[in-house]
């Protein structure tokens, strides 16, 4: 298998009692997330972002995984017990998972959604290891034209599959690219768009930006719908599945798998496209269609499995390219952009210690995260139980207090409450905050990359057109803004022939 000897390595790195110990953290509090529905994965990474700035960075990024793919398995508990969604992948698993509930059947569903998110999640990582360091290496062969076009075509992927209105996407992408320049310029020293205020000299700080837009406004916005939950009262027993059960989700998973991986690596598929996607393929292939949303058990194998898979597809563009594919990929590098480190094809020659490190820990996180769902479903249930009342000032505490003990200063308090209104609104309206967030990370490197790029070519931008991979990356993305105005432009044109006859 290609690079055990690495993996050997990278678990030097993981078996060492203080990775396990954030391991561990990262799994527990991604778990507990996943299962209290109206929080999320990115809101959860985002209220423990100061807590990174604070440890060692492969530390901080094995905790941050751990958190991220640990929503995912616990997303589920809450889909099937109470019918609403500990977090957006698990939307779909609620058709059959919480019809398996009431037929009795709920410890199968818990069950076979760990098993599978297991197999899902750990088959993804071995690809993800066999994938990465033979990309990384194509990828040295990029220039600065090259990455500009890579981040500009990524951008305009991630808009051109937004769930809801591209002009709307590519609004927040813009609004990113503005809020990533914003600062003192580091080449000239002149400040840009701070207008005299003091807190923007250094730039918007992506901590309190974070916390606002997926903190502050999440709570806003449970508050406002008045979010409760009842759990479906009934004995969780048999969570082993049969061998009948096995039997109908073994293709499901394996099909989840491939799905989740490679659509986790194109940005903006993530788990939610790839846990619905497994999903409509099921229902394809299935004898009995009809009987999906019924409490089938391949309507949830396949879609669990899907999302955990998806991870580590997401893994692959941000490890090797630099690129992060979704939200929270956007916190994991902006994680390592905070702590210096290098991002891109070099990542791996250069600070092997991180990239085989997370690598190894997602294997042991798999394994820890199945200890955690399986046995421990009573204590997640009872967790289900808590008030709102009291888990939402709990949750508008700690973000007062993380963002506060980054640099000591109300100002970024102030910041962070400001963004949380400004996502309050998004939400309310239907913006999306992921093209915001990730074309703000990104704007530094895109506008480091425009001017070495406009240097070599003294000013030309047929730079961008003139080497044939960047030339690929423009004309895609250039491609990809057209093609939703075709039908527009059809529709108009036989509007004016009707007008004309």
């Amino acid at each position: 298998m290609f690079g055990f000897g690495e993996l050997i390595y990278g678990l030097s790195i993981t078996l060492t009692f203080s990775n396990l110990l954030y391991c561990l953290a990262g799994c527990v509090i991604g778990t507990l997330v996943g299962v209290l529905p109206g929080l999320g994965p990115v809101a959860a990474m985002s209220l423990l972002f100061p807590i990174t700035l604070h440890i060692p960075p492969v530390s901080a990024l094995i905790m941050m995984a751990g958190i991220y793919y640990g929503a995912m398995y616990g997303g589920s508990t809450t889909s099937i017990l109470v019918n609403i969604p500990g977090e957006a992948a698990s939307v779909i698993t609620c058709l059959d998972g919480y019809r398996m509930a009431r037929q009795g059947r709920a410890g199968v569903a818990l069950g076979m959604s760990a098993l599978g998110s297991f197999i899902g999640g750990t088959l993804s990582v071995v690809a993800l290891q066999m994938v990465a360091p033979p990309l990384a290496k194509i990828a040295l062969a990029f220039g600065f034209p090259e990455y500009f076009a890579l981040i500009c075509c990524g951008l305009v992927v991630l808009t051109f599959m937004a769930r809801g209105s591209m002009a709307k996407a590519l609004m927040m992408a813009a609004f990113g690219v503005f809020l990533g320049t914003v600062g003192t310029d580091l080449f000239t020293g002149v400040q840009k768009f701070t207008f005299g205020i003091k807190i923007l000299y250094d730039g918007v700080g992506i901590v309190p930006v974070v916390m606002g837009l997926f903190g502050i406004s999440e709570v806003l916005l449970n508050i406002e719908e008045g979010l409760t939950q009842e759990v479906f009262q009934t004995k969780i027993k048999n969570l082993l599945p049969s061998l009948k059960d096995w039997a109908d989700s073994v293709g499901p998973i394996i099909r989840g798998t491939v799905i989740g991986f490679f659509l986790g690596i194109l940005p903006g598929a993530g788990p939610v496209i790839s846990s619905f996607t497994s999903y409509a393929v099921e229902k394809k292939v299935s004898k009995h269609p009809e009987k999906f949303g019924t409490g089938m058990i391949q309507g949830v194998a396949g879609p669990e499995t899907a999302n955990n898979a998806a991870i580590g597809g997401a893994f692959v563009p941000l490890l090797t390219l630099g690129i992060p594919p979704t939200p929270g990929m956007a916190l994991l590098l902006g994680c390592l952009l905070s702590y210096g480190v290098q991002v891109g094809p070099l990542l791996i020659k250069n600070t092997p210690d991180i990239f085989w490190g997370v690598v190894s820990s997602m294997y042991i996180g798999n394994i820890m995260l199945v200890v955690l769902n399986l046995p421990l479903i009573g204590l997640w249930v009872k967790i289900l139980k808590v008030p709102y009342v009291i888990l939402f000032p709990l949750i508008l505490l700690f973000c007062v207090v993380g963002v506060y003990s980054i640099n000591n200063t109300t100002d970024e308090v102030i910041l962070m409450v400001v963004f949380g209104i400004i996502g309050y609104l998004m939400k309310k309206y239907a913006y999306e905050a992921a093209p915001m967030v990730m074309a703000m990370i990104l704007s530094p490197l895109m506008e480091n990359n425009l001017r070495q790029s406009l240097a070599l070519s003294h000013g030309s931008f047929l730079i961008f057109f003139t080497r044939p991979l960047s030339a690929i990356l423009m004309i895609t993305a250039m491609a990809l803004l057209i093609l939703p105005t075709l039908p527009w432009l059809r529709a108009k044109k036989w509007k004016g022939l009707d007008e004309a006859e």
